[in-house]
């Protein structure tokens, strides 16, 4: 065997698939770093819905409160779509890194004011106008962070291991929401109630705006995706109406992204918003005692997302997600039944099951969000598809959840809403969806 000498090509051909690898590491740690901003002001919002209604509406009637205050994150992701058309055209046009860029700081700056507005007692009426408008404003920047954050990752990772890199970008939104409970969690042991409820819960919000300048500083520093430049040719032959092409050539899988994806943010948002709410005001155990058992079962769901990704760059998208929508419909009655038992360990309990579900859907949907569309209008179909359906379920299920509850006197009512979100996804995927987990990135996979 031939010893190769200093300066010869051994070396440097050894070395590429690190430097590769490399590349994609800061390429998820860049995207991620969005993901989880964004995620960690929706959880923390959530978690502190009680302490910003007592803030920012008319005291007297709690639940209308609380509800008033869901009701501001529904109508914010209303405008999701928009502002992630916006977004989404801007990054087929001028490429994914200047467009995230952005993104991240708009994002942060916007979660910050929410710390800094006058409260109800302060201003009147004018506090919850505030809070709408700040909360829409980001809500249209968030509808391209996501996306553009998932595209951006499935443009870097290698063919083969598409869903497995995008697992870490579903990981990141769980680690912002970790975050965002564990903030709560601790914010609301260290202040006493009274001094939680005036000035407490602001810190939280505070605290994202210097997170976002450390993800700026992480995406300053990576390239942009090979996969655009290779499409555009460096970025010189870019779509000039990357939406009305995306709404011409790609409504189909627009329309089976929809279809298919609704079910998790049902799923999701039932679990991390709405149901640590459910487990104190309804079952009677304390908001600490919700918020930790929340925290364990997405603790104990975070480090099986990237075998969730492995598997199903082994098996496929369409297998994975049809037994998670199987899932929803057997299981979650089944979580449920065990959480209304009223004590922790049924608390934790029934999120350990219901996280069996997610662990199908969650990275698999998150994939198909960018592998369903072509590259050079990748951007501004994926957040059409994702912001139509997923933004929007997202948005409005913390409040139809409470609302289902207090019209029908039982979660099981939140379960059928999921069933058949679930039974369309059914249909959607067996019928109409394509298999992508081998398929070219850059081509029309309806055409």
């Amino acid at each position: 065997m031939a010893i190769g000498t200093p300066g010869a090509p051994a070396p440097t051909t050894a070395a590429a698939p690190d430097q590769t690898k490399k590349k994609i590491r800061r390429a998820v740690y860049a995207g991620g770093v969005g993901n989880f901003v964004e995620q960690f002001d929706y959880g923390l919002y959530g978690y502190m819905a009680p302490m910003l209604a007592s803030s920012f509406f008319p005291g007297g009637n709690s639940a209308a409160a609380v509800m008033s205050t869901y009701a501001v994150l529904a109508v914010a992701c209303v405008f999701r779509p928009l502002g992630g058309t916006l977004v989404g055209r801007w990054g087929d046009r001028v490429g994914r890194k200047k467009a995230l860029l952005w993104t991240i700081i708009l994002m942060g700056v916007s979660t910050a004011l929410i710390g800094a507005l006058p409260t109800y007692q302060q201003v009147g009426f004018l506090a919850p106008l505030l809070l709408v408008v700040i909360r829409t404003f980001q809500g249209m920047i968030s509808g391209g962070e996501y996306v553009g954050a998932v595209a951006f990752i499935v443009e870097w990772a290698k063919p083969h291991q598409r869903a497995y890199y995008t697992s870490y970008a579903s990981n990141s939104c769980f680690l912002g929401i970790l975050g965002g409970a564990g903030v709560a969690a601790l914010v609301s042991s260290v202040f006493e109630q009274p001094t939680l409820e005036s000035w407490g819960w602001r810190i939280p919000f505070l605290a994202v705006l210097p997170l976002s300048l450390v993800g700026l500083w992480l995406r300053s520093r990576i390239e942009e995706t090979p996969e655009f430049m290779r499409e555009t040719e460096g970025g010189t032959k870019v779509v000039k109406a990357p939406v009305r092409e995306a709404l011409r050539e790609q409504w189909r899988p627009i329309l089976v992204f929809c279809g298919a994806s609704i079910m998790l943010a049902i799923l999701s948002y039932t679990w991390v918003t709405y149901y640590p709410e459910y487990l104190t005001s309804e079952l009677g155990l304390s908001r600490s005692q919700a918020l930790l058992s929340n925290l364990i079962s997405v603790a104990v769901l975070m480090p099986l997302l990237p075998l969730a990704g492995k598997l199903s760059d082994r098996i496929g998208r369409k297998p994975m997600l049809i037994t998670g929508a199987v899932a929803c419909i057997v299981l979650v009655p089944l979580a449920f039944a065990i959480g209304n038992q009223g004590t922790f360990a049924a608390a934790v309990g029934s999120q350990l099951v219901y996280i069996i579900p997610e662990f199908f859907l969650t990275g698999i949907v998150t994939t198909c969000s960018a592998e369903l569309f072509a590259t050079r209008t990748r951007f501004s179909a994926s957040a059409i598809a994702y912001n139509s359906s997923f933004s929007v379920f997202m948005g409005i299920t913390p409040f139809v959840a409470a609302l289902l509850v207090s019209q029908f006197g039982s979660i099981y009512a939140v379960w059928a809403y999921l069933a058949a979100a679930a039974v369309l996804a059914l249909i959607v995927i067996t019928v109409f969806m394509k298999e992508t987990y081998r398929s070219e990135l850059g081509a029309n996979k309806f055409a």
